[in-house]
């Protein structure tokens, strides 16, 4: 039994901000934050990304800029996407040592490697022609097998190039085993792997596409990355399958439409969950506030609060440096 109204009023712990503070159940710390950065082979200036205001494709400067500017403000991470000057169809760039994400990961791991997890996203889809996350068949399918073994090379390049983690995203069968064997066999053992456990293929992704220049070239991404619709238990059996095959921290991708994943994915592993506040997701709250249609800084705070309350650890944002500055 509780006691009723009038002996029971809520409202006594919510009277002012010190309380309301004090008995908070969901807390915020800069470490939670994970930054995602895009940089950019042959640019002279950062390049504004239209879709994302706020967001900018780096030159290897500004980037190693940003990146001081996230440690200092306390963000646990920042994880690396590289746009190559020239793809081909089978990404040569993505694990070429002086390729742009490589040379990135040396430079930014140099100067604030101490202070901040560098990570390199571990795909194909930004250095393909196609736009596709791995190798094509004849047929125009994403062979996954043949794209295993491109991402264990990448993976191998960016832990060599300094990378403290890498996170395959590309939702392949197989790939993070794969990818842990390549690394234990090329001296790379304690480097760990950031799954992209459960990725959806989602509309969220839209904005994203343009700062990392990977939209498909032809059909999309619907026969590896999992169906919105599909059953929760699926996004499980995906976590026990990265979790069998070495992964470290698992991750759900979007986040805010997917709250209810994230809170199942926690309850289900005993490793740190992410979640990835996705392109979308930002592009919805900047483009709003910026009609004057929402509070903007309470609205980004709501939306990271609402995922770390539904059982996240570790938070990719685009606002991480701004936020983690305001905690």
């Amino acid at each position: 039994m509780t006691a009723q109204f009038p002996v029971a009023r809520p409202r006594r712990l919510r009277r002012s901000p010190a309380l309301r503070r004090m008995v908070a159940g969901t807390r915020l710390h800069a470490a939670d934050l994970i930054l995602p950065a895009f940089v950019k082979e042959g640019i002279a200036e950062p390049q504004p990304v239209a879709s994302m205001p706020g967001v900018f494709q780096h030159t290897r400067d500004s980037l190693r800029k940003a990146a001081h500017e996230a440690a200092e403000a306390g963000v646990g991470g920042i994880i690396l996407f590289g746009i190559p000057a020239v793809k081909d169809a089978r990404g040569s760039a993505a694990d070429d040592p002086d390729g742009i994400l490589q040379v990135a990961l040396r430079e930014v791991n140099a100067e604030v490697g101490d202070a901040v997890v560098v990570m390199a996203d571990t795909c194909l889809d930004e250095f393909t022609d196609h736009g596709h996350c791995g190798i094509l068949t004849p047929s125009g399918d994403v062979d996954n097998d043949a794209t295993l073994e491109r991402y264990a090379s990448i993976a191998v390049a960016q832990a060599a190039a300094g990378s403290q983690m890498v996170a395959p995203s590309g939702m392949m069968d197989g790939q993070v085993g794969a990818i842990r064997s390549a690394l234990d066999g090329a001296g790379y053992g304690n480097v760990p792997i950031l799954a992209y456990t459960a990725k959806y293929a989602s509309a969220f992704f839209g904005p994203f596409r343009e700062a990392a220049e990977c939209a498909p070239q032809f059909g999309d991404r619907s026969s590896h990355q999992q169906d919105p619709a599909g059953p929760l238990e699926e996004a499980l059996r995906e976590a026990r399958l990265d979790l069998a095959e070495g992964a470290d921290i698992v991750m759900v991708k979007p986040a805010l439409a997917y709250l209810d994943v994230i809170t199942r994915m926690r309850d289900e592993v005993d490793v740190p969950v992410a979640a990835y506040q996705v392109s979308g997701e930002y592009a919805m709250i900047e483009a709003a506030a910026a009609n004057g249609w929402v509070d903007r800084d309470r609205m980004i705070m709501e939306s990271l609060v609402a995922i770390k309350r539904a059982g996240a650890d570790l938070i990719l944002t685009y606002w991480a440096t701004e936020v983690a500055r305001g905690l």
